[in-house]
């Protein structure tokens, strides 16, 4: 997990990209870290609660859903200041079955988790990430007329 980095590609553009092993206890450490980035990053607060929310889904399944042993999964944020604009991404190494929102059948326990990612996110969507894997993105954006928690 020493896979971290942070960039400061201009005044108003952050970078930031973690690799994570696939575990419930590094999923939660995706979102912590998400937290502090955006903070150091002065990211608006609507943004950053909504961010931390998002992570914590994605990531989560890619260590319960995406794992493939010996391989982890990866969570990039790139936030642009004067757009007050954010990008998720959260690949693993299964893509085998592509997220999608939806209501579980009756009794399900899970499976709720990506509609809160629909709720909070402005877009969002899944891409193949060759060779077997996937990445799951969401773009958040703050200030006037943004969505708000």
């Amino acid at each position: 997990m020493n896979d971290q980095s942070t960039t400061r590609l201009s005044p108003a553009a952050y970078t930031f990209s973690q690799l994570f092993s696939s575990t419930r206890l590094a999923a939660r450490l995706a979102r912590l870290l998400t937290a502090v980035e955006l903070h150091a990053w002065d990211c608006p607060r609507d943004v950053s609660e909504r961010a931390e929310l998002i992570v914590a889904e994605p990531a989560a399944n890619a260590a319960l859903h995406g794992h493939v042993r010996g391989r982890g999964f990866r969570l990039e944020l790139a936030y642009r200041a004067q757009a007050r604009s954010l990008r998720i991404e959260v690949t693993d190494a299964r893509g085998e079955r592509r997220p999608a929102a939806g209501v579980p059948g009756d009794g399900g326990e899970s499976g709720r988790g990506l509609l809160l990612v629909e709720a909070f996110a402005d877009r969002w969507g899944s891409v193949p990430y060759p060779p077997g894997g996937k990445t799951v993105w969401a773009e958040l954006s703050g200030g006037p007329g943004a969505r708000s928690t």
